[in-house]
């Protein structure tokens, strides 16, 4: 049968990847690339550069794959309907990958940015084409360093303080809901609308911080930390740079009520 392995490869560091992630590599006979485009291939870039480094008897193959576009526009009601459809079209393409590029006994990967556990679809599409069907696979997932644990430390802080708990959640869900009840300290990603923003203009929360990064663990890595109110017009500026030079941006920050940065029990 064939095999699969989902492996998280971290924030960007190549030094990030694990001793697990470098095995699961080296068992691999066929790696499939999926972009997002033009504007991203130094992200396929770095995972060649990774099977470069840990794969030098290249005795693999590489096959890459353009990611099907996703509504992001879509808002309320819509979002998880556009979520799944986006995922069916996904599992089409790795269908296809798996069928086509890997022979019945061969073994394939997927590299996943971070963990795969975490605000990836890697592991739901692959069962989703499962459950289609049209090829059988066995597969395993192997960990990886989340940008959510890249960011703490690079900024050198806990993510939760003694007795307290955090959130993970999305810009998304920040922008609509607010900050979470019952938490002082929440991690958040995929921000493309950068949801800060409505707490400097609220103005209610002056001793609210941020530990902001962006691109972590790659040579283009930027970081910002401080009281919101100041740190957000930087943000913004350097945001807005980075973006227009890359053409794409992947960013991750803390929101921390009261900035203390006592570490958890």
């Amino acid at each position: 049968m064939r095999k699969i392995h989902v492996i998280g490869i971290g924030a960007g560091d190549p030094e990030q990847l694990t001793l697990q992630a470098v095995g699961a590599m080296r068992d691999t006979d066929v790696f499939f690339l999926v972009g997002k485009g033009e504007e991203k291939d130094d992200l396929v870039a770095l995972r060649r550069g990774m099977l470069a480094a840990h794969r030098p008897d290249g005795a693999y193959r590489v096959v890459e794959a353009r990611d099907p576009e996703r509504d992001r526009a879509a808002r309320g009601e819509r979002y998880a309907g556009a979520v799944d459809e986006w995922r069916a079209r996904r599992a089409v393409v790795f269908e296809r990958l798996i069928g086509d590029e890997l022979g019945p006994e061969g073994t394939g990967a997927f590299l996943v940015w971070g963990d795969p556990a975490l605000y990836d679809s890697t592991i739901a599409v692959l069962e989703e084409v499962l459950g289609r069907g049209a090829v059988t696979f066995a597969y395993d997932v192997v960990p990886g360093v989340s940008s959510v644990s890249s960011l703490a430390a690079r900024h050198r802080i806990g993510l939760n303080r003694v007795a307290r708990p955090f959130q993970v959640t999305t810009g998304r869900r920040l922008a609509d809901e607010g900050f979470p009840e019952g938490v002082d300290d929440v991690v958040v990603m995929l921000d493309a609308r950068q949801a800060f923003l409505r707490f400097v203009d609220d103005g209610d929360d002056p001793d609210l911080h941020i530990y902001w990064g962006a691109y972590l663990g790659t040579p283009d890595e930027i970081l910002v930390s401080g009281p919101l109110a100041e740190a957000a017009p930087r943000i913004g500026r350097l945001r807005a740079e980075a973006r227009a030079r890359k053409g794409w941006i992947m960013d991750t920050y803390l929101l921390r009520r009261g900035g203390d940065t006592t570490t958890g029990d």
